[in-house]
């Protein structure tokens, strides 16, 4: 027997419980919309002060067919999607250009609540990674020069001569958005809503979009409910396209 399945840390485990006391999760309580209800919910979470609220851990598909996840900041949710920033050389977005799909957590455990969706993805236009880019602060845009993200460097040093390198390059004016890095847009296909309830009879709302029609629905162990639901005509993209640059609810910047 190996230390990791060593008796006593495994009865540990086995015995660890958090008993869940929150309220109930009806269909009649939940916005139709679920960028509306995630609204809530986030808000929900700021409120209560948890840490880091729009972030997300998003599972995207490797080379090798295995899944393979991290953690992101989300910048924008709204009608159109949800919205990240990142490096486009780095391991993440080639794994999205070459599988664009995700699936994607929010987890608010403080809350005993979790969101999670499945989603095709997109790259989001130049124009919304200027806009948000320019929001940031200069330490972060020189940031995003001077990391060669996912690539194997000998030490920290190395990024922190390279952060100073391009402090002196840009010194005289604005720091612009390099090439390869912006943002990736989920369009979620699918959302689902838990709530931690006693005996682990969990509440979870479920909403889907389909050629037909969009609904939401109760799962296991409640009832179902037609609902409004998610996702957006695809038919109607050069339009979609063409709103984004009005801009959607934002997440605060950094």
């Amino acid at each position: 027997m190996t230390d990791r399945e060593a008796p006593d840390q495994r009865t540990e485990l086995w015995g660890r419980r958090v008993q869940y006391e929150s309220a109930g999760l009806d269909v009649g309580d939940v916005d139709l919309d679920p960028v509306a209800q995630w609204h809530q919910w986030h808000d929900d979470a700021l409120g209560g002060g948890v840490a880091e609220p729009n972030a997300m851990t998003l599972a995207t598909i490797g080379a090798d067919g295995v899944p393979d996840a991290r953690i992101v900041l989300v910048r924008t949710v709204d009608q159109f999607g949800v919205v990240f920033y990142t490096n486009y050389d780095g391991a993440k977005s080639r794994q999205l250009d070459a599988a664009p799909v995700a699936s994607a957590v929010f987890s608010w455990l403080d809350l005993n609540r979790q969101v999670r969706l499945r989603a095709h993805v997109e790259r989001v236009t130049d124009a919304e990674s200027d806009a948000y880019f320019a929001s940031r602060p200069r330490s972060s845009q020189l940031g995003a020069w001077a990391s060669p993200q996912s690539n194997e460097i000998q030490d920290r040093s190395v990024l922190e001569e390279r952060v100073i390198a391009f402090d002196e390059r840009f010194a005289d004016g604005e720091v612009p958005r390099p090439t390869y890095w912006g943002g990736w847009r989920l369009i979620p296909f699918e959302w689902e809503f838990w709530q931690g309830r006693p005996s682990r009879l969990h509440d979870r709302l479920h909403y889907r979009s389909s050629s037909a029609a969009a609904v939401h629905r109760m799962r296991s162990p409640v009832l179902r409910a037609e609902g409004r639901g998610c996702g957006h005509d695809e038919s109607a993209g050069g339009r979609r396209r063409a709103d984004r640059a009005r801009g959607g609810r934002r997440i605060s910047a950094s």
